[in-house]
This record gives structure tokens, C-alpha cells and sequence, in this order.
């Protein structure tokens, strides 16, 4: 009974852990973030910051970094009370708001990894959440929702496409009586005038 329950409840935590790194992985790091991350390094003006930074002490360069996630973490955290206060439009305005500010840290980090790398203690701490992460990768749990939510992801996009033919394409019934609706107001309108 004491064993059913142990197991039932770990479960529920893998689940939680795992819903939340979805969450985070496929919609705030794929459909925000990562494009954010991949605009601020194609800016020319960074490259020159990329070299400013290859030649900065790594003190500097952990402290520069530590700052900008302390503040990241800071600001999602005080989303996070917001939303749960009950502000939640304020809430998810400030997380949202923060999301440049954590993808121009994520830049920083691999601009500067090498030199982040030279502390052990840092790397300790790298290496124990890549092993968190790829531990809640090799769960059955995770490999079966990102499972559903891969078919999900084709059944919508499949319906889409069916949508798009449908209603959206040069020669749809749909767009030819949007086209005439179109082309009888014109015409009354002219008419009136």
C-alpha cells in the first residue's frame, strides 16, 4: 500500500517535472525565445561585442553573466507571484517582457562558455543540470508526451493545410464570394457616389 502510493506520487513529480520542461522547451524556448536568440546573434553589432568578450577577464565575465541570470530568474520568479496573485495579465506581461533579456543571456553563455567553464564550480553546477535534463529525456513519460504532442503538432498542421485549400485558395468557393462580395460593395458604393 506504503510502496503504491511512494510510486504514485513519484510518478506525479515526473510528470510535473516533465509537463514543466515541456512547457518551457517547446513553447517558451522554440516558439519565443529561439528566434529572439537567433536575430540577436545574426546582429552585426554583436559581433564586435562577441569579440569584446573573448578578450574580458572571466571574473568579469562570470560576474556579467551571473547579474543578467540573477536578474532573469528574479523576474520570472516575480512573475510567477504575480500571476498567482491573481494579476496574471500583468504577470505574463513581465514574462514575456523578460524573454529578450534570458535569450541575450543564453547568447552570452555560448559566446563565453569557455571562459564560464574555467570555474569548477560552474561547470559542477552545468554538468548536474545537463544530467537533470537528460535524465528527464530518457523517462518513459517524457519520451510518450513529446510522442503525443508530435502527432498533435501534424494533426494541426495537417488540418491547416486542409483549411488553407479549402478557404484560402485562389479558386476556393470561399474566396470567390468573398471576391464578389467584395466587387458589390464596390460597385453600390459607386453607384452612390
Amino acid at each position: 500500500m506504503l510502496s503504491t502510493i511512494k510510486h504514485k506520487f513519484i510518478s506525479l513529480l515526473q510528470l510535473i517535472l516533465v509537463l514543466i520542461y515541456i512547457l518551457f522547451e517547446e513553447l517558451i524556448w522554440e516558439g519565443i525565445a529561439r528566434p529572439i536568440y537567433v536575430f540577436i546573434h545574426s546582429l552585426k553589432i554583436l559581433h564586435k561585442v562577441e569579440e569584446t568578450l573573448h578578450a574580458v577577464n572571466a571574473y568579469v565575465i562570470l560576474v556579467i553573466f551571473v547579474v543578467l541570470l540573477a536578474l532573469v530568474e528574479a523576474l520570472g520568479i516575480y512573475a510567477g507571484i504575480l500571476f498567482i496573485s491573481g494579476q496574471a495579465l500583468l504577470g505574463m506581461s513581465l514574462y514575456i517582457s523578460k524573454i529578450p533579456i534570458a535569450a541575450f543571456t543564453f547568447w552570452m553563455f555560448r559566446i563565453t562558455e569557455d571562459k564560464l567553464m574555467q570555474f569548477g564550480w560552474f561547470k559542477w553546477i552545468y554538468d548536474w543540470i545537463m544530467k537533470g535534463i537528460d535524465w528527464l529525456k530518457s523517462l518513459d513519460i517524457y519520451q510518450s508526451t513529446m510522442q503525443r504532442i508530435k502527432v498533435t503538432k501534424a494533426n494541426v498542421k495537417q488540418t491547416m493545410k486542409r483549411v488553407k485549400e479549402k478557404y484560402f485558395a485562389k479558386e476556393s468557393p470561399f474566396v470567390m464570394k468573398i471576391k464578389h462580395l467584395y466587387k458589390t460593395i464596390k460597385d453600390s458604393l459607386r453607384k452612390k457616389a
